[in-house]
């Protein structure tokens, strides 16, 4: 196997622009799981992990733009887990401290699985990811990435360079379920954001469809239901709100969980994390 270490965005460019058959590697965690299964034989490998303008990322005024190669390490605590708590939540239960210290956020969002740990994290907060290739950069939303389950819409020769989420002030929740308690592929996961300017939602799931997924009905109808000056819910519209986030889902039987379980859980999940935000109480505006 060739394997090739890169040092620029634009050498990988060049790299992929000579054989776009290459493969990406970062942290490998998902990868080399294959390749030592014998699901893949690449014949070439670009290492990219040591590409400063990919591990890096930086508080750009009202947003936070994160470089495809920073790991759920960096993600999960310090200045960036302030910034997008959500995402360091999201971070934190992702594999053993060994994965989070080599495992990345773009691996995450390009190896495309539907029980990807980021993947409702982004979602919910309307990521914008940025790609690139020797053709110049094009930004387009999660949705438009992640067309499949494990499929992705990026274009030979192209990569993912960054990921771009909005930094917000109100509270953020990520939740999972997994046969325990740690170390663990998602059996279910949501996360749940709030928009303290428009006064809105946002409710991402995952594990539950095979591309990203928002549960657009349930935002809708729980915005008349929230009191922001109180932080509370009318608790007589909980049941019905849970019922729309688990409508929102189409879940398969696999070797990890049944359908019914998986679209039963994400409804629970999603009511949890509303009442750990909004209070259950007295209702009035």
């Amino acid at each position: 196997m060739e394997v090739l270490v890169a040092s620029s965005t634009e050498e990988i460019c060049e790299l992929l622009t000579q054989d776009h058959r290459r493969q990406l590697l970062a942290g490998g965690t998902d990868f080399m799981v294959e390749v030592n299964y014998r699901h893949r034989s690449p014949s070439s490998v670009i290492a990219i992990d040591r590409v400063p303008e990919l591990r890096n990322w930086r508080h750009d005024g009202d947003s936070v733009l994160i470089g495809s190669c920073v790991t759920y390490r960096e993600i999960e605590r310090g200045p960036l887990a302030t910034l997008v708590p959500a995402l360091a939540q999201a971070a934190r239960t992702v594999g053993s401290p060994q994965i989070r210290n080599a495992g990345t956020i773009g691996g995450n969002i390009g190896t495309a699985s539907p029980a990807g740990d980021m993947i409702p994290v982004l979602s919910a907060l309307g990521a914008t990811i940025s790609l690139m290739s020797s053709e110049g950069k094009r930004e387009v939303s999660l949705e438009d990435l992640i067309i499949g389950v494990k499929k992705t819409s990026l274009r030979e020769s192209e990569f993912i360079e960054s990921i771009r989420v909005p930094v917000l002030e109100g509270p953020q929740e990520f939740l999972k379920v997994g046969s325990r308690s740690a170390m663990v592929i998602s059996v279910t996961s949501l996360a749940f954001i709030t928009y303290p300017k428009t006064q809105s939602v946002g409710i991402g799931l995952g594990a539950v469809n095979p591309t990203p997924t928002r549960a657009r009905r349930a935002e809708e109808f729980i915005h008349d239901y929230l009191d922001w000056d109180k932080m509370a819910v009318d608790p007589s519209v909980l049941v019905r709100f849970k019922e729309l986030v688990s409508d929102a889902s189409s879940p398969i039987d696999d070797h990890r969980s049944v359908a019914s379980y998986r679209r039963h859980s994400v409804g629970v999940l999603a009511q949890r994390a509303l009442t750990r935000v909004f209070s259950e109480g007295e209702f009035n505006v």
